[in-house]
Formats: C-alpha cells, structure tokens, sequence
C-alpha cells in the first residue's frame, strides 16, 4: 500500500479510498446478512456492523500492502 494515490492531479491517501471501498462493501455485505436473516440473532446491529466494516476494511489493508 502506498501513501497516496494521485487521481486527476489530486494526491488523496490510501486509507481514504480503502475506506470508501469498505463502505460500499459494508453496505452490500450487510443487505446479504439481512436477507439471509442473520440479523435475527444479533442483539446489537450497529455493534455489528462497525465490527464487520472494521474487517473489510482491514482486509482490503492486508490485501493491497506490499508484497513482502
């Protein structure tokens, strides 16, 4: 992963755009476990749902580091 990414002449941070694909992500992922009723045995959702955008959003991390 490197520090920043330049998109029209913009440097933004990489953590920025992780974040935003972590988002969308989350979303679909959330409206999947909805559907499948998973939410049914979950007492806290939004509890839920901030742990599941965490590991996206750590596994796109892991995903795009540099290869060692």
């Amino acid at each position: 992963m490197t520090g920043e990414i330049s998109i029209g002449g913009v440097y933004l941070p990489t953590l920025l755009l992780l974040a935003v694909a972590a988002v969308v992500l989350t979303g679909v992922t959330t409206r999947l476990l909805a559907f499948a009723g998973v939410y049914r045995a979950v007492t806290y959702r939004p509890l839920v749902d901030l742990a599941l955008f965490i590991l996206i959003l750590g596994l796109l991390a892991l995903l795009t580091g540099p290869s060692a």
